[in-house]
């Protein structure tokens, strides 16, 4: 796995931040943002681009948008990290699926010329180099669902390597829509939060005062296996993929269903669809916009799922700390349910100071939280009514 945000530009460097509750949301400078009504946002470190040019050779970074160099150099690092030898496996039995909204060719793009526009376009491009960069021969694409296109990724290739399809899936995304005319969009739709000052406590959701989304950036990859592959090359083991259900409202472009109906539905379908019991559940990973409708009807769901088990099961955002990284968002937080698992740390939710008092779950406020947890729900909402939920288990073989 590996992990490229505002908080780190490594899975370590991620994971200490995030379980210290730290903030990566700052002043934008991207661009010149004063004339807009929302100023901040969670970017990637500058130092990414010297880490980028080490993993990427520079005709290839110049044929690249500043995504697909976070989303090629993060499946570099979770490649290494997964200790595979391509020139030892089938690469025909290899492939990658990509969760990507758009490529990140926008106005605060540099360097773009007549000679690489297209590429710079291509939302295929992001899978398509990893395939190129190893050599795989098995399907390489790329999954537009909006926020949660990189959990649907993930979800695809769970289902090949179950079908038999393959033996080896790089599967992720990568994201930012940190540009003046998507943030003044996302602001015309009054999604976005304009509490400005200071920068670090804009996200704040499941709180009475949450008033909208933060913008984040950056990638999230993992590499899947077989059971029987990972063990046969003696691979560490992050976590299992239990399952996951993919579900679709048909309800409105950006309004989830009313009381969190179709989050329930897909929430307990996979449940189901893992085989596991509730009481099994020890950790949910929420999608926690810090939006009015997504937090209400995001607990509302938990609640209808669980029942009197609801209060028990700790809560967190990790769009607290990150921001919301849109296509790259499930894939990120899916690696830090991996991670809580193995660890047995639950991440917070920060800038949880006044209570929403019809929001009443256990949302781990401020500080992280020691916890032996067995199986975990990571949940991706998007505009379109595009649902997933994914369960992970902590491996113990």
């Amino acid at each position: 796995m590996s992990l490229i945000t505002s908080l780190g530009l490594s899975l370590e460097e991620n994971w200490k931040n995030i379980i210290s509750g730290k903030s990566g949301v700052k002043n934008i400078t991207l661009f010149d943002a004063s004339a807009l009504t929302t100023r901040v946002a969670a970017e990637v470190p500058p130092e990414f681009e010297e880490l980028s040019r080490v993993y990427i050779k520079k005709r290839a970074g110049s044929q690249m948008t500043r995504v697909t160099r976070m989303c090629v150099t993060a499946a570099k690092l979770a490649v290494a990290d997964s200790g595979i030898d391509f020139g030892k496996v089938d690469r025909m039995r290899c492939s990658v699926i990509m969760g990507v909204v758009n490529s990140g060719n926008s106005s605060t793009e540099k360097d773009t010329t007549p000679q690489n526009t297209v590429f710079k376009t291509m939302t295929n491009s992001l899978p398509a180099w990893i395939s190129l960069e190893y050599q795989l021969t098995g399907p390489n694409f790329a999954v537009n669902t909006a926020c949660a296109s990189s959990a649907y990724a993930i979800a695809f290739g769970y289902e090949m390597i179950k079908n038999g399809q393959a033996d080896l899936v790089i599967v992720g995304g990568a994201d930012s829509i940190i540009n003046y005319e998507e943030i003044q969009g996302f602001n015309a739709l009054y999604a976005l939060s304009v509490a400005n000052e200071p920068p670090e406590h804009a996200s704040k959701p499941f709180s009475k005062n949450r008033d909208g989304f933060v913008i984040g950036e950056g990638a999230g990859v993992l590499v899947l296996e077989s059971k029987e592959h990972a063990l046969q090359r003696n691979a560490f083991i992050h976590a299992e993929v239990a399952g996951f259900a993919l579900t679709s409202e048909g309800y409105n472009i950006m309004a989830p269903m009313k009381d969190g109906e179709g989050m329930a539905q897909t929430i307990e379908l996979a449940i189901s669809n893992a085989g596991i019991r509730k009481e099994e559940i020890g950790y949910i990973n929420a999608h926690g916009t810090s939006t009015e409708l997504n937090d209400r009807y995001e607990t509302m769901a938990i609640k209808r799922v669980f029942g009197d088990l609801a209060p028990r099961i700790p809560v967190s955002s990790s769009k607290s700390m990150l921001g919301h990284t849109i296509g790259a968002a499930g894939a990120i937080e899916a690696i830090i349910t991996a991670m809580s698992l193995k660890n047995g740390i639950i991440p917070p939710t920060i800038n949880y100071h006044q209570p929403d008092p019809d929001l009443d779950l256990d949302y781990v406020p401020n500080v992280s939280r020691l916890a032996d947890i067995k199986v975990a729900l990571s949940n991706s909402f998007g505009f379109g009514g595009h649902n997933a939920t994914l369960v992970l288990k902590k491996y113990t073989g």
